[in-house]
């Protein structure tokens, strides 16, 4: 991949493709292709078929999918697994028919096991049954994970995954209910402070431990993955650290400037004890993360008051 190089980036409205969107053109990738969902039907073969043959990109960068918690998983899981199961097959495929030079598919850790050993290995894919809420979302993520590597081994293309941690950063959802526990945190403790009220409850013991990565930092690993000659068929893609949701909390109390009380609500539940993966193969290639937990906060509560300020928040 070259500066010239034609990068069709998919999904980049979202937290990850516009970060991706951001790397590229600060490292001098200008000729960069996309299509919002209205102009370009993943779901649809003839559709995909016929942007691949117009465009004739030279690099896929397949940040798409339908997303959604653990409500709307639990709800609509055929709409979930259909879905991506049709982008991943859609994407992948007309890419190799094209002649696409590389392509890299972005999973998700739901992938593993869930009760897969701590740190996270890549060799666990498959070798457990998975988080039931979510099933149908990991299983999409497979097939997709998988055709990568099956057409690489068939047919010798340069087709590989990368599988991020818990995301966070510009253009995150905020939703109050939908949203994931960082954002979540960042939103109550702003609110908190605007009101004035006199603590923020957070619900469990605050004793899970969590491994979050910087929407900039997933992008940065992501341009260099693509560099590699020679990248792993998947790879975790993560910060290979891990914080307690407690501990969380007090970094964004601080960050948002709160000067109320943290309460522990330990009636209400913890969720998975610890869920961190294990970053050695991406270490070996030679990367790791740039930003702090600490730094990324402050960027991204930066970025929640300008897109609050400018009505784009996604809550």
């Amino acid at each position: 991949m070259n500066t010239q190089s034609k990068i069709y980036v998919a999904g980049h409205q979202g937290m990850v493709g516009s970060a991706i969107i951001r790397a590229l053109k600060s490292a001098g990738y200008a000729n960069i292709v996309t299509r919002t969902r209205a102009e370009l039907d993943l779901t649809s073969q003839a559709d995909v078929r016929a942007f691949y043959e117009s465009e004739k990109p030279d690099v896929a960068i397949i940040a798409a999918a339908r997303v959604g918690g653990i409500q709307a998983n639990h709800t609509y899981p055929a709409e979930f697994l259909y879905e991506n199961l049709a982008i991943a097959q859609n994407t992948i495929h007309q890419a190799y028919r094209s002649k696409v030079g590389r392509l890299l598919f972005l999973g998700s850790t739901c992938i593993y096991p869930k009760f897969a050993e701590q740190p996270i290995k890549e060799s666990s894919l498959l070798t457990a049954s998975l988080e039931p809420t979510n099933e149908a979302y990991a299983i999409a993520k497979i097939a997709g994970l998988k055709l990568c590597q099956f057409y690489r081994q068939q047919y010798g293309v340069s087709f590989h995954s990368a599988m991020p941690t818990n995301l966070y950063g510009p253009g995150d959802n905020y939703h109050p209910e939908n949203s994931h526990v960082l954002p979540a945190l960042i939103r109550r403790f702003h609110e908190a402070r605007q009101s004035g009220a006199p603590e923020v409850v957070i619900w469990g013991t605050g004793k899970p431990l969590r491994e979050f990565l910087h929407a900039d930092d997933a992008a940065a690993g992501i341009l260099h993955l693509l560099r590699l000659e020679n990248p792993p068929d998947w790879v975790n893609l993560g910060s290979g650290q891990e914080i307690s949701i407690g501990d969380l909390a007090g970094l964004i109390k601080e960050v948002v400037g709160y000067r109320g009380e943290i309460s522990l609500d330990p009636s209400k539940p913890d969720g998975t004890p610890r869920k961190l993966t294990d970053t050695s193969l991406l270490q070996s290639t030679g990367w790791s993360p740039s930003l702090t937990i600490e730094s990324g906060l402050a960027l991204t509560y930066a970025s929640f008051l300008a897109e609050l300020a400018e009505g784009r928040l996604r809550a």
